[in-house]
């Protein structure tokens, strides 16, 4: 039986791309690492990761769990501190949302601070 392929979009395994991130098992090495792997939660209702890989001067109090069904990721690119992507989704309406964010290093680690949505 093969392995789920992580909904990230890399073609990669889940539990050899983004599962290991998201179980804490180790830290995203670059921010679009960081970026697909945050994409990847909100697909599977991983909360927990969103919050914890949020910058604490920016994250809400509490992250719910998102009504929409990701249905697809595409990055355009990425540098040292930011990734501009676009996310598809359906729901009550299906479209995307296209984003350019912006990270920054916490103790070592990368951590999502904020975004334009355009």
């Amino acid at each position: 039986m093969l392995a789920p392929e992580c909904p990230c979009g890399s073609g990669s395994p889940y539990d050899a791309c983004c599962g290991p991130l998201h179980r804490g098992v180790r830290e995203a090495e670059t921010v679009e690492e960081l970026m697909r792997s945050r994409y990847s939660a909100y697909a599977l209702g991983e909360v927990d990761h969103v919050f914890r890989t949020w910058h604490p001067r920016t994250r809400p109090e509490i992250v719910a769990p998102d009504t929409l069904t990701w249905t697809g990721l595409t990055i355009h690119g990425s540098g040292e501190d930011w990734v501009d992507f676009t996310a598809s989704y359906e729901g009550s309406v299906t479209g995307s949302m296209r984003e350019h964010s912006r990270f920054e290093r916490r103790r070592g680690r990368w951590v999502y601070v904020d975004g334009d949505v355009t």
